[in-house]
């Protein structure tokens, strides 16, 4: 018991860390310049690609990294560029190193450890950027503490028997990240929706919740999972669009949950090489690409995406039925 506590410290701390810090502190921090904070993703690919072929154990990748995080976030919020580029390594390669860790948990330590990162992102989120640093330095020691008591963890030997329908696709999965940090980053810059300035933290931090129990409870297959949550986001990106705030802090952050989830779910079913490339797309490039986007004031264009996803899934479907009907 003692340890599951201290896995669930370990992850949440260090996912705190990144929406804090690394995904919304960083940048609010450099002006939302993307430029200046250049180095910071191109630490986190070659990070990724470190944690692969570091020839350590990965309990001694993730100390290693762990220190290296905490070296870097104590020149938060003042990075030189060598600093972002060492604080984008020990993210980059913490990630895949994190995922895999959850190997380790049953599927109640997984929505525990979101259900704690949500929150504590959503309740800090107001808190000036540039004010941060105890944060960096206290969630990344938790983080250092609770994952010295986790390399003694047996891997969960239930995993399997959580397998979800089907394995999602590398598209499908950054697809779903591209909608979320485009929205996320044009949302956090918009003074005139920003459902986290507008008095809706609470009920955001319960949709969350209530995002990841029904992702875990909810037993449908792959392709209406896929359909389920491109329709929420095109529902998000409607609110957004028409301004409803409170439609908006409901729909969005249970989809958020919702497609978090299924990934962990396809992610954990994976060998650590092949967690660490997807990472490089996931955590690097789809996000990358979103906060490109939102920077640039190009969400507009986002409804394409959508109507390119509902011809995949439906042509997915078709050819699902076809299987069927010949069989």
């Amino acid at each position: 018991m003692f340890q599951r506590i201290m896995l669930i410290l370990f992850i949440s701390s260090e996912l705190s860390y990144y929406l804090l810090i690394a995904q919304t502190g960083i940048v609010e921090s450099y002006g939302s310049n993307i430029y200046a904070i250049a180095l910071l993703p191109i630490g986190g690919v070659i990070g990724s690609f470190l944690s692969i072929y570091l020839k350590l154990t990965n309990n001694k990748k993730i100390l290693i990294f762990l220190l290296l995080q905490l070296f870097a976030s104590s020149y938060y919020p003042s990075l030189s560029h060598i600093m972002l580029f060492i604080l984008g390594i020990s993210v980059g390669a913490l990630a895949p190193l994190v995922i895999n860790s959850l190997k380790k948990a049953t599927y109640t330590d997984i929505g525990i450890i979101l259900a704690i990162s949500y929150t504590v992102g959503v309740s800090l989120f107001n808190y000036d950027p540039f004010q941060r640093l105890w944060l960096a330095l206290i969630l990344t020691s938790l983080a250092l503490i609770g994952s010295q008591f986790v390399s003694k963890m047996d891997l969960n030997k239930n995993i399997k028997q959580y397998r979800s329908s089907a394995l999602f696709s590398l598209f499908t999965m950054v697809l779903w990240i591209f909608l979320d940090s485009a929205l996320f980053e044009t949302l956090s810059r918009d003074e005139a929706i920003s459902i986290w300035r507008g008095g809706y933290s609470i009920q955001i931090i319960i949709f969350h919740i209530i995002g990841i129990i029904m992702a875990f409870n909810i037993k449908i297959d792959k392709n209406h999972k896929e359909l389920f949550i491109i329709m929420l986001f095109a529902l998000s990106y409607l609110a957004y669009f028409l301004q409803e705030g409170y439609i908006l802090s409901i729909i969005y952050p249970f989809v958020i949950s919702y497609y978090n989830v299924v990934i962990l779910q396809t992610l954990v079913q994976e060998e650590f090489k092949a967690i660490a490339f997807s990472m490089v797309f996931i955590g690097w490039i789809g996000s990358g690409a979103g906060l490109f986007i939102a920077l640039h004031g190009l969400i507009v264009f986002i409804p394409i995406l959508f109507l390119i996803g509902f011809f995949k899934i439906i042509a997915t479907q078709n050819t699902h039925i076809k299987e069927v009907k010949y069989v």
